[in-house]
This record gives structure tokens, C-alpha cells and sequence, in this order.
């Protein structure tokens, strides 16, 4: 049994190699400065929204560092699958016999966990997307994600609050959003689109949010909806 210092857990040694890599990347512990965080935003696209009985089709993801979107380090993924759902696939246009590269879902796992390590994951109602990569790790014997989150929802909510412009109510799209900050919808409904449509929203939602540059990483985590 080896031991992660940082969290003070055991790594279980039974576990794939890449697994134990990814909960060793957890032994540096994250600066406080949100500049100098490596944010992941991702994205996921499903055979729809039955967290037993669906399956993730791809990932997207992009990074964000240094108060900037690095385009050129992004991340994206097909895994393969035998359910398809016609009704989803009107959203998203994959199909069952797409001609690109498709990986078993396993390896889709890996190639992601490799990619984020430590990363604070970003998402669009991030809730959904972490939970149907946890139940794919749990269909391979693996521990669920490490790692923290935000939620672009949650986010641009706290903005609107702040300036009494909220329905307390609603559920804010992701289309409803980049509309308000006249954020251009390429590639929607991919996976590799809409998480650089949300790094695009993250960005604007930390400008407003961390306006005297004084917010740290906790007081993002204290945001609530």
C-alpha cells in the first residue's frame, strides 16, 4: 500500500498504474492564487441522461492558465459503444458508425485522468458530467474523480445576484449564457465545442467575479447557487 502524503489516504497498489499516477499528481498541493491555477474546463457528450443506463459517446476538454485559454493543449475523445440513442444523437450528430477514431472506454478514462491530473475540472452544470465519468470509473473498478470543481451555472449565477438580475429559479443554459456575453456557438454540441465555449464564459465569469483580484480559490469554492 503506498500512502498520498497530501491527503493522507493510501494509494492501493492493486489499482492500474495510470490510476496511481493521477492520485499521486494530488501530493502538490494548489497554489491559492487563482492566476496560477491549471484549470480544466470539460465537457461530455452522452447517449442521454440515465446515469445507469447511458454511456459517454466523447470528452472535450481545453486548459486554462495564466489568465489565458491555451488552444494549443486541449484534449478531446471518442469512446466506443454499442447504445446509441436516436434522439440524442440529434443533439449531437454522432453516430453508430462514425468513421473516426474511437477508443475502448477504458482507455478513454485513462487518456483523461492523464490529461487533468490535479486540475480544478470546469463544467456547464458540472454535477451531470462528473457524475457519468464517476459511474465509468466505477464500471472499471476505479475510485471516483479527485478532483475539485466549479460550475459555470453556479458562477454566473453569484454574478447576477449580485446585481439583483436573477431568477432564483431558473437554470441558465449554456446558450443563454454565451448569448448574454455575445460569445459566438461554434461547434455546439460537441464535447470539445461547448468546453471551449465554457472557458470562454469561465474567463468572463472570473473577470466579474475576482474584479480587485483578490478572491483566492476558497472563496470560489464557498460560491453557491
Amino acid at each position: 500500500m503506498i500512502w498520498n502524503i497530501f491527503n493522507k489516504k493510501p494509494i492501493d497498489e492493486n489499482l492500474p498504474e495510470f490510476w496511481q499516477n493521477y492520485a499521486r499528481s494530488f501530493e502538490e498541493k494548489l497554489p491559492e492564487d487563482i492566476s496560477k491555477i491549471r484549470f480544466v474546463v470539460f465537457d461530455t457528450e452522452t447517449t442521454g441522461f440515465d446515469f445507469d443506463e447511458d454511456r459517454i459517446l466523447s470528452i472535450g476538454a481545453v486548459r486554462i492558465e495564466n489568465n489565458s485559454i491555451e488552444i494549443g493543449d486541449n484534449f478531446e475523445v471518442f469512446l466506443e459503444q454499442s447504445r446509441f440513442n436516436p434522439e440524442t444523437v440529434k443533439i449531437h450528430g454522432i453516430i453508430q458508425n462514425e468513421k473516426f477514431e474511437k477508443v475502448p472506454e477504458l482507455e478513454g478514462l485513462k487518456n483523461f485522468l492523464n490529461y487533468v491530473q490535479n486540475s480544478v475540472l470546469v463544467a456547464h452544470h458540472a454535477g451531470f458530467d462528473f457524475k457519468m465519468i464517476n459511474r465509468a470509473l466505477n464500471r472499471h473498478g476505479l475510485p471516483k474523480l479527485k478532483n475539485k470543481v466549479l460550475d459555470t451555472a453556479v458562477l454566473y449565477k453569484s454574478t447576477r445576484i449580485a446585481t439583483n438580475l436573477i431568477n432564483r429559479d431558473k437554470i441558465y443554459s449554456l446558450d443563454e449564457i454565451a448569448e448574454a456575453y455575445n460569445i459566438e456557438l461554434t461547434d455546439r454540441h460537441t464535447a470539445s465545442g461547448d468546453a471551449y465555449i465554457t472557458a470562454i464564459i469561465f474567463m468572463k465569469l472570473l473577470g466579474r467575479i475576482n474584479k480587485k483580484n483578490k478572491l483566492g480559490m476558497k472563496d470560489l469554492y464557498k460560491i453557491k447557487n
